[in-house]
């Protein structure tokens, strides 16, 4: 992926400089959003401008752009077929250092870019995900997805060191989210559980239309924290993003979920959301 977007141009992505003094390099001042790119289509593109304009607002940082425009040039101009599109926007450039931030009128910094990426066929998805609990140890404000994502970062390194592939966090023993996805599980008794939308996790745009697929189902829905047992004991696990689409995980800190297999469920949940992706 060679063209990248900055600032209302469209240029190579060696060509793209962003000052030193950003306060998204200085603090973090930033929100992201990224986007399924699926037989060269923009995956729930609405939603996710909803939920970027969303972290714009709680964050009172000023940045409008024709972010479906600049995606759809993206996936173009990068002839991306299947892959993501990230979205990037910092409160803009200061003078210098401070912690306050610059004067309403100062333009952010508009970024955004293309990466090739396996979606509907990645492997994992008839393997399945090996996860590790750790705390949560997040700032409060999960619920904005902001691009401080230095924890997440240390903890996805955290996993490579224990030979699995993710982590779910936890506060008092109730599991919140993964790394960079929701995480879900399937009762014994049928129950799909999904932690209720609140300023611990973020608002996944994946997790919309795999709660449809699952009630179309006739899957009952609690939207609620799960423990760390109850997960273990639980007949299937899986988390959603636009990354992962929909995951089994089959191992909980070296406890086998059901029979250790991807779920039945879970697997059809999968098949159903990319089916109705793709007819969107």
């Amino acid at each position: 992926m060679n063209t990248v977007y900055l600032n209302g141009d469209y240029v190579p992505k060696s060509s793209a400089k962003i000052s030193i003094f950003d306060r998204g390099l200085l603090f973090s001042d930033a929100v992201y959003e990224v986007i399924s790119v699926i037989n060269g289509r923009l995956i729930d593109m609405d939603r996710h401008i909803s939920r970027l304009e969303r972290s714009l607002g709680e964050l009172s940082i000023d940045g409008f752009a024709d972010w479906a425009a600049i995606s759809e040039n993206l996936v173009t101009e990068n002839e991306l077929r299947e892959g993501l599109v990230y979205l990037q926007v910092s409160r803009g450039v200061m003078d210098e250092r401070d912690y306050r931030w610059p004067a309403p009128e100062t333009a952010p910094t508009i970024f955004a870019f293309a990466q090739n990426r396996v979606l509907v066929a990645n492997p994992m998805a008839d393997r399945g995900m090996t996860i590790i609990t750790r705390p949560d140890l997040r700032w409060q404000r999960c619920d904005i997805k902001t691009t401080q994502l230095l924890y997440a970062s240390l903890m996805k390194m955290e996993a490579v060191a224990a030979g699995v592939d993710d982590v779910w966090m936890t506060r008092d023993d109730m599991i919140t989210e993964g790394t960079s996805q929701n995480a879900h599980i399937i009762s014994e008794d049928g129950v799909l559980i999904s932690h209720q939308l609140d300023r611990r996790i973020l608002p996944g745009v994946t997790r919309i239309e795999m709660l449809a697929q699952a009630k179309s189902m006739e899957l009952t829905v609690e939207e609620r924290a799960f423990s760390i047992d109850e997960a273990k004991n639980a007949a299937e696990a899986f988390v959603s993003s636009s990354t992962l689409l929909i995951m089994p995980v089959v191992e909980i800190d070296g406890h086998k979920i059901g029979d250790g297999l991807p779920g039945d469920r879970t697997e059809k949940i999968r098949r159903n959301y990319i089916a109705a992706v793709q007819r969107a």
